[in-house]
């Protein structure tokens, strides 16, 4: 495919991504004296955090929002350039790469794609009330995060197979209340779960037809019964946001993660990747010290091609 035409000028970094891996990897480039634009679809799930209680330095919790405005603060210090938008599509032009947006185009020497996952929600809550839930903590999305703060409450668990039973004795270690509910198709357990299930005390309920937000607790309406918890989790998976690797040839993985060494390179030559696009914890920390690792390496490769000078 032909690139299209450049802009004059060529960025040394466009990070594609405006959440934790994204905006720590711009800090750093920018500290580095280097040209840095980051492109923000404005769809980090770090914004829809409303208090983290284990990003270390905040003993006291800070919402996603305010961590990313932090942040945003401290790469604009250094002269990044924040952009609001999405990028349609990435080609290579000439030793770097070409990215387009409403038929304008940004040129850059390197990429780094920092474009995240997106969770797969319930579609039994509308818009509205799911950001309720997430709000005051009926909704959640992440036990890691935040299965301290549901300890030794009633808890739901949707989904089933693998995925609906490992969260559900995940989460076995902060309450011994925890029923998993199946989606609308039904549940897809084995023996295997089943038994595993049962030996935890974690209760199996049938399909979930409804969902709703009732005083201070979510409602579950399960065949013909309404089954009320402290707080839900979703265990339906999430779709990975690599769409932009793909057509230069990036090895993915089976679920379209991007696959990187252990410097944040893909098999692309100037394509980095960082964050929940890539395999991993899916913890904000994970994300910004992968920022720090890619941004740290697309200045020495930079550099080994062109010497970097004041």
């Amino acid at each position: 495919m032909e690139a299209p035409r450049a802009a004059p000028s060529s960025l040394d970094c466009l990070v594609i991504g405006g959440g934790p891996a994204g905006l720590t990897a711009a800090i750093y480039l920018a500290r580095f004296h280097l040209s840095v634009a980051v492109m923000d679809a404005g769809q980090s799930r770090a914004s829809l955090i409303p208090l983290t209680r284990n990003h270390a330095g905040f003993p006291d919790g800070i919402s996603g929002n305010d961590l990313l405005m932090r942040m945003r603060e401290q790469a604009r210090l250094y002269h990044a350039d924040l952009r609001d938008g999405r990028i349609e599509s990435i080609v290579r032009n000439g030793d770097g790469f070409a990215a387009t947006m409403k038929g304008s185009v940004i040129a850059a020497r390197s990429v780094l794609l920092a474009t995240g996952v997106v969770n797969r929600r319930p579609l039994l809550l509308d818009d509205a009330a799911q950001r309720q839930a997430l709000g005051d903590g009926r909704l959640r999305y992440c036990p890691i995060c935040d299965g301290y703060e549901v300890t030794d409450r009633r808890i739901a668990v949707l989904g089933t197979g693998d995925r609906g039973c490992d969260e559900a004795l995940f989460l076995r270690s902060y309450t011994a209340d925890i029923t998993l509910i199946a989606p609308e198709g039904g549940h897809e357990l084995d023996d295997a779960h089943y038994g595993r299930l049962r030996e935890a005390g974690i209760k199996v309920a049938g399909s979930c037809r409804a969902i709703t937000l009732a005083d201070d607790v979510i409602e579950l309406r399960v065949n013909g019964d309404r089954l009320s918890f402290d707080s839900l989790y979703p265990a339906l998976g999430s779709d990975v946001c690599s769409e932009l690797a793909a057509p230069l040839g990036a090895v993915m993985s089976e679920a379209g993660c991007l696959k990187v060494d252990t410097h944040q390179r893909t098999n692309v030559p100037g394509l980095y990747a960082a964050g929940d696009v890539v395999l991993g914890l899916d913890q904000i920390s994970h994300a910004m010290g992968g920022g720090g690792i890619a941004a740290t390496t697309i200045r020495n490769d930079l550099a080994e091609k062109a010497p970097l000078r004041r």
